[in-house]
């Protein structure tokens, strides 16, 4: 099915970033892998070509383009890869990380964080979940306590995406921990600060290149000036900034289970099973069929999620709709690929191993798919 949701200008920028993919992404993911992170010099080629948050005004070093789409393009392009280390850490610091300082930093932070974001140079990363908490935002520990010109920060965080290399971490904190909800606060920590450590990438099931860790604060003092927004009102922000969030982990979601697909399609034409291609057994044939419909379906639900969001008229609920269902589906994509490889499919050194593995974390982080399915009840409910 024909895709119109990109122009032609669009179009040729979605081929610029396939091709810097093809040669700077795929070929480095199995070194990455191994080194369970992806190499800086890496995100600096990245941010070289412009691809690091594109829609931050020119003034700090962006390219200033508010149209989400070339944002969804990156997504997708990456996503299609199987490279996942870049796949998630490089939107999240795009697009999801970048977006709080960007909308609640004051312009000393702005003019401090950006530039360097943008670069590569720096990489962000994100601090809501921890060790108790997990999907529970509203009952994080991590406290932070004011002492006149900082905040005293004491606590710990866990599945920190770009943890390990992270140079600066947007950290959800209590403020006061009497309030509740009312009572989180937003603060930019630099990994630099006294205080702060980093535990081990963990060793993960899938996402072998994604450097995840937990981070540790004990008497971490963080100035005033890294407040983001006002005090108390980090969850509201975090509130607002999640549909996007769950917004680009349903497109590269959707993206993965067609880049599975592709690989699978042509495996089947390729090996030999009872003297004949398996492409012309009838199972494989269905299972093609199937996987093909539910793909195409999922991604004209995508592309409508895109356009909503560039007109700024995507809700919660329609966000978790992408999120869970396109995550089921990449990994229902992933199992049914997999199953027709044989064997094969279970031999790390195919995609469709890396692909299948990978899938599974996309229904638990950003919330997860329970959770998705709660927040989509309480709208058709109300």
């Amino acid at each position: 099915m024909e895709r119109t949701i990109y122009n032609e200008e669009q179009k040729l920028f979605q081929q610029s970033v396939r091709d810097f993919v093809a040669k700077e992404i795929t070929p480095n993911n199995a070194k990455w892998e191994k080194a369970q992170m992806v190499s800086r010099d890496s995100w600096l080629k990245f941010g070289e070509a412009g691809f690091l948050c594109m829609q931050i005004d020119e003034e700090y070093g962006g390219l200033g383009i508010k149209d989400f789409r070339y944002n969804a393009i990156i997504t997708e392009e990456l996503g299609r890869t199987g490279a996942a280390g870049p796949a998630v850490g490089y939107p999240l610091h795009s697009d999801i990380v970048t977006p709080y300082i960007d909308h609640y930093g004051n312009e000393a932070t702005k003019k401090k964080y950006l530039p360097n974001l943008i670069s590569g140079e720096w990489i962000a990363a994100i601090a809501m979940t921890e060790p108790s908490a997990g999907s529970d935002l509203q009952n994080i520990r991590t406290t932070a306590v004011d002492k006149g010109d900082y905040y005293l920060v004491n606590g710990s965080k866990t599945f920190i995406t770009n943890g390990y290399l992270s140079d600066v971490v947007v950290t959800a904190v209590k403020t006061d921990p009497t309030k509740g909800a009312k009572g989180t606060s937003l603060l930019l920590l630099d990994t630099s600060m006294k205080g702060l450590t980093k535990g081990k990438p963990f060793e993960k099931i899938g996402l072998h290149a994604q450097d995840t860790c937990e981070l540790f604060f004990e008497n971490v003092e963080v100035p005033k000036a890294n407040l983001l927004g006002k005090e108390g009102e980090g969850f509201k922000y975090m509130m607002t900034e999640l549909s996007q969030e769950r917004l680009l982990v349903g497109l590269s979601a959707i993206a993965a289970a067609e880049g599975v697909l592709e690989k699978t399609v042509q495996y089947t034409k390729e090996r030999m099973a009872f003297g004949k291609p398996i492409a012309e057994l009838q199972n494989t044939r269905f299972k093609l069929a199937e996987v093909a419909t539910e793909v195409t379906i999922g991604r004209s639900f995508a592309d409508r999620c895109v356009e909503l969001h560039t007109e700024k008229k995507l809700d919660q609920s329609t966000a978790s709709m992408c999120k869970y269902w396109l995550t089921d589906l990449q990994g229902k994509a992933a199992d049914e690929c997999l199953q027709l490889h044989g064997g094969y499919g279970y031999i790390w050194e195919y995609a469709v191993a890396r692909a299948w593995a990978d899938a599974r974390v996309q229904r638990i982080y950003a919330g997860t798919n329970e959770i998705m399915k709660e927040l989509i009840a309480r709208n058709v409910l109300k």
